[in-house]
């Protein structure tokens, strides 16, 4: 192996021990308070009329085109709207090609019934030049027929390579915090780029650098380490620490919009994420299906960081880089094992009151 390959394969090792991990000291910043975010789609906060939508979803295409779907049973007509012109009708169950719309940072799109609330949705993924898996949290259906607000609450990878119109993008989607779950050393080696006046939070979520070697003698135990990695997220005292932070700025409804990353934003950012949905009533497979979409996200820069390995190297060091349904199962069955119910784990290891986790709901839910 030559000595740049040598080079990127040791970089990339190293790592991937600060993709899970936990430690002993707690998460070392506050958050203050932020002003009302601009550059948002508005929604009226005391719209509760049901929203008759089973499905939906908007789907950019590569050509510029958007790919538009939803179910809504026993509704006659919808008809789309983006930009206030009509650009889509169909009865309860549709799915239709939109194209021709003018360039915007982000397109967005209102579902309304004949019967019933409306749904405004955007394709999910937020596409910058400097990171990759920056997305937004919403656009799911609960279990109560209720759905997650878009444009309230985004997901992401490393921030320090965000190019000067990434950065300008942040601030006209409204970013008002950021939440750092990385370690001291992620954020030293690799500090944050975010839109000015954004308030930056720590919230270390392993709560020291991972000094123990990641044992790369076969896939298997590079999985484990993984499960490992993923109990300690839910159970450790700075996981809960990092987490209770996060969560108190999310039931904080002056503080959207509000954006939380770890290195490969899809870790310590994907059970923050996991646990975000479940406490919004959103369904198990629904959870797990947007936990996995790191794998699609990431699928290109994860290819990459193989390629520099020899092959017996990439296939043992491959599980680091997944997402699997066993590392998310592997955190949820720690809320049982710990905290007997994900309720309890909101009570005791987010540090969420009653009266915060009815808060949040109204915050981010719409229906």
């Amino acid at each position: 192996m030559n000595t740049m390959n040598r080079a990127r394969v040791s970089a990339a090792v190293a790592a991937a021990a600060l993709l899970v991990g936990a430690g002993t000291s707690a998460a070392s910043a506050a958050p203050h308070h932020a002003s009302a975010p601009q550059g948002k789609p508005s929604a009226s906060r005391e719209h509760h009329q049901r929203i008759p939508f089973t499905a939906a979803t908007v789907t950019a295409n590569d050509n510029g085109s958007y790919t538009l779907s939803w179910t809504a049973p026993g509704v006659r007509q919808v008809v789309v709207r983006a930009n206030g012109k009509v650009v889509a009708r169909g009865g309860s169950h549709a799915t239709v090609t939109v194209k021709g719309l003018p360039a915007a940072d982000r397109q967005w799109f209102d579902f309304v019934p004949a019967q019933g609330g409306s749904l405004r949705l955007a394709d999910r993924e937020i596409q910058l030049s400097g990171t990759v898996n920056f997305r937004d949290a919403g656009g799911y259906r609960t279990s109560t027929g209720q759905w997650v607000r878009m444009g309230e609450v985004y997901r992401s990878g490393a921030l320090n390579t965000l190019t000067p119109a990434d950065v300008a993008k942040l601030s006209r989607l409204g970013i008002e915090v950021d939440y750092d779950l990385r370690t001291a050393g992620e954020r030293t080696s690799a500090p944050d780029t975010v839109p000015a006046g954004a308030t930056y939070v720590v919230a270390d979520v392993i709560g020291g650098d991972i000094t123990t070697a990641i044992d790369l003698s076969s896939a298997e135990k590079s999985a484990q380490y993984m499960v490992d990695g993923e109990k300690a997220m839910v159970s450790s005292a700075t996981g809960k620490a990092a987490y209770r932070l996060v969560f108190a700025g999310l039931a904080d409804d002056d503080r959207h919009a509000v954006l939380f990353h770890c290195s490969a934003g899809k870790d310590r950012t994907g059970w923050a994420n996991a646990a975000l949905l479940t406490a919004l009533g959103v369904p198990r497979a629904t959870v797990m299906q947007d936990y996995l979409a790191s794998n699609t996200y990431r699928a290109e820069a994860n290819a990459a960081a193989l390629e520099a390995m020899p092959a017996g190297m990439a296939a043992a060091y491959k599980p680091l880089l997944d997402v699997r349904a066993e590392y998310l199962n592997s955190g949820f069955d720690e809320v049982g094992a710990r905290f007997g119910s994900f309720e309890n784990y909101e009570k005791k290891g987010l540090g969420l009151s009653s009266k915060e986790i009815r808060e949040l709901k109204a915050s981010l839910l719409v229906g």
